[in-house]
């Protein structure tokens, strides 16, 4: 559900940009809001965190596979 979503805001996002009369302005101004977010350091330590976590998940799913296929 949530893919579905995400999915149709961002069609949602590139039609109104690329649709809109002063389209290119508009991109540059929502580009320049997501990249400070994107930025923030907050948002660094997030991402960052969630590597990690994600690393952590892939080692334990490959260690069950291994152990099952064994």
């Amino acid at each position: 559900m949530s893919f579905r979503f995400l999915f149709i805001a961002v069609i949602a996002f590139v039609a109104y940009t690329f649709g809109a009369k002063a389209g290119h302005g508009r991109y540059k101004e929502i580009a320049s809001y997501f990249g400070s977010f994107w930025n923030d350091p907050q948002v660094k330590k997030a991402r960052k965190s969630a590597g990690k976590n994600v690393a952590k998940a892939r080692k334990v799913a490959a260690k069950k596979a291994r152990k099952r296929w064994s």
